[in-house]
């Protein structure tokens, strides 16, 4: 597209490339990240950065994007993934500041076979990554 803001296009650049590195120029100090999972809000960098790292490699493997619609400041990207055999389709809602860095992200999963087996995965990885 064309058209897709830069936060969006910086977004899919991390995902594709499989380097969290990215992150760091893309999430504005002040992110807040909404889990399916976890009710509270995790706020600020470091912690958003340790969701979407975990996601990345849960998700990453078969992660694909199917659909996508933005505005000025914040865009809905659907996703579809396999699990180990488990269906997962998603949205991921960005929200980003003037500086094109993301200071919303939150995710939301459905069935909830896929939500059980996504929360399952990612407590391993983030139990992984200390």
């Amino acid at each position: 597209m064309t058209d897709q803001p830069a936060a969006v296009r910086a977004w899919h650049a991390v995902v594709q490339s499989g380097d969290p590195a990215g992150l760091d120029d893309l999430l504005a100090d002040d992110v807040v990240f909404r889990s399916p999972a976890v009710f509270k809000p995790q706020e600020g960098k470091a912690v958003t950065t340790r969701y979407l790292t975990s996601a990345m490699a849960v998700l990453g493997p078969s992660l694909r994007y199917v659909g996508e619609w933005h505005g000025d400041t914040s865009a809905v990207l659907e996703f579809e993934a396999d699990l180990d055999g488990v269906y997962v389709q998603g949205v991921d809602m960005l929200r980003w500041n003037g500086a094109d860095q993301l200071t919303g992200f939150t995710v939301l999963v459905r069935p909830m076979r896929g939500l059980n087996k996504l929360i399952e995965l990612m407590a391993q990885e983030l139990a992984r990554e200390g």
